[in-house]
């Protein structure tokens, strides 16, 4: 009996100009009756000082949890860098070293707060449903005089939101080599409808 072949994956990397391109395009787009508006808001020009909205960008969407009448929604944990609870310690420990594959990336380098939150719930959730287990986010470490970049310390955060957290089994500091501080490996939760 012949081995089934072998699926190779593809690697997914979203660039700042994938993003842009996207929110041109849906600009023209005409929703069906049946659906809210979907709106992309524009790129601010100083991200520093202006607290950004909630922004859920269109895009492929997971099926909400299935959950018995009557019950609340499950919470979830908060995470913290290099928090691997629920893991193994075989493969928390590939995935702290960088030794597990990495099938997408993500570089926010040069994105606006909004944009860059856009792309990231994108990213994560487009990686879910393909059953990615390890991506890559590159935030780069920034360089602002009062400590660490709007994004490097934005991430971790937008993580833990409701609409990611249910994905995400852990996230640490990259490897020097695949960028150190200013990066981020997350481990995908694996998805149980493949």
């Amino acid at each position: 009996m012949a081995d089934a072949p072998t699926r190779r994956k593809r690697r997914l990397l979203i660039t700042p100009d994938d993003v842009a391109l996207w929110a041109r395009l849906t600009r023209s787009v005409k929703p069906l009756p049946e659906t809210p508006p979907v709106t992309v808001p524009p790129p601010e020009d100083n991200d520093d000082t202006i607290e950004s909205p909630p922004f859920d960008p269109p895009g492929p969407r997971l099926p909400p949890p299935q959950r018995d009448a009557g019950t609340a929604p499950k919470r979830h944990a908060e995470l913290s860098h290099g928090s691997t609870a629920g893991v193994d310690k075989r493969t928390a420990e590939r995935f702290r070293k960088g030794k597990m594959e990495i099938e997408g990336r993500l570089d926010l380098h040069g994105l606006t707060r909004n944009a860059a939150r856009g792309a990231l719930t994108a990213f994560i959730r487009t990686g879910a449903s393909r059953g990615h287990r390890m991506v890559l986010v590159i935030t780069g470490k920034g360089r602002r005089a009062d400590g660490d970049g709007v994004l490097k310390a934005e991430v971790p955060r937008w993580l833990n939101e409701p609409a990611l957290r249910p994905l995400i089994l852990s996230f640490s500091y990259a490897q020097p080599r695949d960028g150190g501080e200013g990066a981020h490996y997350v481990f995908l939760k694996r998805n149980r409808n493949e």
